[in-house]
């Protein structure tokens, strides 16, 4: 069975040596000492390692099943679940007004990469529940703040988010469930939704839907779509479970992979809903709940990296296979184990540095999300929708293929079950197309966001490059980090530069290098936090640090990333540069 252990070092090597988060001026951050984070990481990898790693496998393979109305998840999943909650891990970064911890987001998302990386299904549950939780907390009126979210913080109810229809997923202008308004004040909500992660199980007493629908008077496309809360079990005035509500689970989808979470089709027949926000605005109250579950899904994709990247190096070490072409190392045996042979290391080397860039990534980026909500800091808030759509489809794109590369690692057994190896593909997959496809989040960062603000986030992007660079040019032992960084910025700015000549003359010429340019950015960035990882690593021997053999892997690992991974921001800018031409030149007719 594969096994998991929470990387503690690395999460206070980026919490502290790299972002310096005890000294930013940040609210709340100058309580998070080692200490303190040290105890809450701990705790969480232990559960993490403990409570909900060893229900991995045998969920995957139970899965959830719908029965007499009834969806039932897989065997310990409750108990698993009941744990979270009664450690507070569900109300980490909440609101305390309404029963949360109230610590940065910064936490919750260290947090919820170890919850993800050992039960990714089970932690589903609570990450959208932390989003309903969000959408609410943001745009609910008083009374519905008041009804819904101290149960939904903690964790005895949980909470969904319902867009998409079967004639319909990214183009929700085409959406067909219907929300009629009652004397009352109240809507009926009619429809059917689908794949509804979490829809419906049995690990809480009500489950509260987030659902997008149509109110007459709101005219077509995405512009007459209002967000309704729709509960399991209608609540009374003294918060109480009142009558069940007219939804239900029709069906519990078969999926490659995520077995353990209920993934439902949800039928609305007149069920009773309440407007949240304004009318006909649903879609700015629900990206609310979408832009956390984007970056949520960014995790995913390096946390199921690090978990199969550990049960990898295991493997590489044990199984004896082959002679090193150098000479035995291991002349006592009958052969060599695998990690010796060059091909090995460069599979094990890959998922290193892309997981420890991907870490220190997303870390930055929570800590953006901070700087914006707790501070009202605009260019932060700019910065991180640029960078919302690079988390979500970089790291997944990637973080899939990593699994796939630890999964080689094992040879023939990383194709049997019993190794686990291909759950994690199977798990990962998903995360390139839900929460939003990654051809669409491309299309987003090149139609939307890199010209948002007059091109003000991206600049400010490069000009973090080029401080980074200029701080540290006197510095010998930074010329490996910075000089492939600096040309990678290069590439990055031509790419832009390049979209900016086409795009209003040839809109598909743009278009058809998006995803490239999503790569190119996800390169950028991780590249940017490997230099600046370096530079801690860095001042962390010189300044006598103990562990010297965790900082020498550190600056060897970003070494083989800038080395071997950061130029292909080349490859992508010579295809964005070909424009539309190859990709359209076949008629439709002809595929």
């Amino acid at each position: 069975m594969p096994r998991y252990t929470a990387p503690l070092k690395d999460l206070a090597f980026v919490l502290h040596d790299t972002l310096g988060i005890t000294s930013s001026d940040i609210p709340g951050y100058g309580d998070l000492d080692p200490a303190f984070t040290d105890a809450v990481l701990t705790e969480a990898g232990r559960i993490a390692a403990d409570v909900l790693a060893p229900l991995n496998q045998s969920g995957d393979r139970e899965g959830c099943h719908l029965e007499n109305g009834v969806v039932r998840t897989p065997k310990g999943f409750a108990e698993a679940y009941r744990q979270l909650c009664d450690g507070g891990w569900t109300a980490l970064d909440c609101d305390p007004a309404y029963g949360g911890q109230g610590l940065p987001y910064l936490m919750g998302t260290a947090v919820g990469e170890m919850l993800v990386a050992a039960n990714m299904a089970l932690n589903m549950y609570q990450g959208l529940t932390h989003g309903a939780y969000s959408a609410i907390h943001a745009h609910g009126s008083a009374e519905q703040k008041a009804t819904y979210l101290p149960n939904l913080v903690s964790g005895t109810w949980t909470g969904t988010m319902n867009l998409t229809e079967p004639h319909c997923g990214t183009d929700l202008g085409l959406m067909r469930t219907r929300a009629e308004p009652q004397p009352d004040g109240s809507y009926r909500i009619t429809g059917q939704k689908i794949f509804i992660s979490a829809g419906d199980h049995d690990l809480a007493e009500n489950i509260i839907h987030l659902v997008l629908a149509k109110a007459p008077g709101g005219g077509e496309g995405t512009k007459g779509i209002s967000l309704f809360i729709v509960p399991k079990f209608l609540v009374n005035a003294d918060g109480s479970l009142g009558p069940r509500n007219a939804v239900a689970a029709g069906k519990v989808e078969e999926k490659m992979g995520i077995h353990g979470n209920a993934t439902c089709v949800m039928n609305y027949d007149g069920a009773t809903g309440f407007l949240v926000g304004d009318l006909h605005k649903g879609m700015r109250a629900m990206f609310t709940m979408m832009n956390e579950a984007r970056i949520g899904v960014g995790v995913q994709g390096y946390a199921l990296a690090e978990a199969a990247y550990q049960n990898a190096v295991t493997y590489a070490r044990d199984r004896l296979q082959g002679r090193a072409v150098t000479g035995a190392e291991n002349p006592a045996g009958p052969a060599d184990p695998l990690i010796v042979h060059p091909d090995i290391r460069r599979l094990l080397m890959d998922q290193k540095s892309f997981v420890e860039g991907a870490r220190a990534f997303t870390l930055w980026g929570a800590s953006l999300i901070d700087r914006a909500t707790r501070m009202g800091d605009k260019q932060a808030e700019g910065l991180i929708s640029l960078l919302t759509p690079v988390i979500k489809g970089f790291q997944t794109d990637k973080g899939f293929e990593m699994c796939v590369a630890a999964q080689q690692v094992y040879g023939g057994h990383g194709y049997i079950e019993e190794w686990g190896m291909s759950q994690f593909a199977r798990d990962a997959r998903i995360a390139m197309i839900y929460e939003g496809a990654n051809g669409v989040q491309a299309l987003d960062l090149v139609g939307r966001k890199l010209g948002a603000d007059g091109g003000k986030p991206v600049m400010a992007l490069f000009d973090m490059v080029k401080t980074l660079c200029a701080e540290t040019a006197a510095e010998p032992r930074m010329a490996g980090f910075t000089a492939p960084l600096k040309q990678a910025s290069k590439d990055v700015q031509a790419a832009a530069m390049y979209f900016l000549q086409v795009a209003g003359k040839s809109p598909n010429d743009a278009l058809a290098g998006s995803t490239d340019f999503l790569h190119m950015m996800g390169h950028l960035c991780l590249g940017l936090m490997w230099a600046r990882m370096a530079r801690a690593a860095l001042a962390a021997l010189d300044s006598g640090h103990p562990d010297r053999d965790f900082l020498d892997a550190k600056l060897a690992t970003g070494r083989y990333y800038m080395a071997r991974h950061l130029p292909a921001t080349a490859l992508h800018l010579a295809r964005i540069q070909t424009g539309a031409e190859p990709v359209m030149a076949l008629k439709a007719e002809a595929f």
